[in-house]
């Protein structure tokens, strides 16, 4: 067994208390700078049944911001978010207007007056075991 000195003792001591909050002190300045003040973006939204959405119908999605598309061909969906700088366009009887700047869109979502240059994006629609349809948004 060792003989330690008051002195040592006493430097041992207060260079494991120094170590100690400096970790502590750290790992709160870590969670500090990784704190996110947003929430999770939801990407995926269950639509309920498919046998709700007749032939030939668009149904608006205000809360997503999407439309759901129902042709000959199957399900689609169009995000309402302008390709241009991401304001929320308004249905249309022909298509979608944006509000912010004017951009129109035809009823598939392809520009047909600017400020945007691309059209609106098209959104991922699965038909799930159970006949509901899931609508993906990444």
């Amino acid at each position: 067994m060792t003989n330690y000195s008051r002195r040592d003792f006493i430097k041992i001591i207060t260079n494991s208390l120094l170590s100690a909050s400096g970790l502590l002190g750290l790992g709160g300045l870590l969670r500090y700078l990784n704190f996110s003040t947003e929430t999770p973006v939801k990407t995926e939204f269950d639509l309920g049944l498919a046998s709700d959405y007749p032939l030939g119908s668009r149904t608006l999605f205000p809360d997503i911001p999407a439309v759901l598309i129902h042709d000959d061909k199957g399900f689609s969906a169009l995000s309402l978010v302008c390709s241009h700088l991401g304001c929320i366009v308004q249905d249309n009887n022909n298509g979608f207007i944006c509000p912010c700047h004017g951009s129109y869109f035809d009823i598939n979502g392809d520009v047909q007056r600017g400020p945007a240059r691309h059209d609106l994006r098209l959104l991922r629609v699965e038909n799930i075991e159970d006949n509901r349809l899931i609508l993906f948004i990444t």
